[in-house]
């Protein structure tokens, strides 16, 4: 993934990555959306204030602090919706995309 995610790009592949790992760190958060701690811990705390995910401590074998991030339901109501409109994006980008590779296709078989 690029670091020039779009914030709602990152908060949907954020929820739908700590949906999925709820026991991520911020680092390897981080590292599987391909963006920064700093941008990370930014998202997060968004997401946090928003009200779509919370954090819930928890202790290990070893007694060290751990968190697990947990979608709220409107967490679980915003990833529907943004899933929705991502999905929208991404056909017309696919239907634009397919026109063109047409295009290209018919281009090279008249100069061939």
């Amino acid at each position: 993934m690029s670091a020039n995610l779009l914030p709602q790009e990152s908060h949907l592949k954020a929820l739908r990555l700590l949906e999925a790992n709820p026991d991520l760190s911020q680092r390897e958060l981080a590292q599987a959306l391909g963006i920064s701690l700093g941008k990370t811990n930014y998202c997060v705390r968004a997401l946090l204030d928003k009200g779509l995910i919370k954090m819930q401590n928890f202790r290990n074998s070893d007694n060290k602090l751990g968190y697990a991030y947990l979608l709220t339901p409107a967490g679980i109501a915003a990833k529907a919706e943004l899933t929705h409109s991502f999905l929208k994006i991404k056909i017309r980008e696919y239907e634009n995309l397919k026109r063109e590779i047409e295009q290209l296709q018919r281009e090279s078989q008249t100069v061939s």
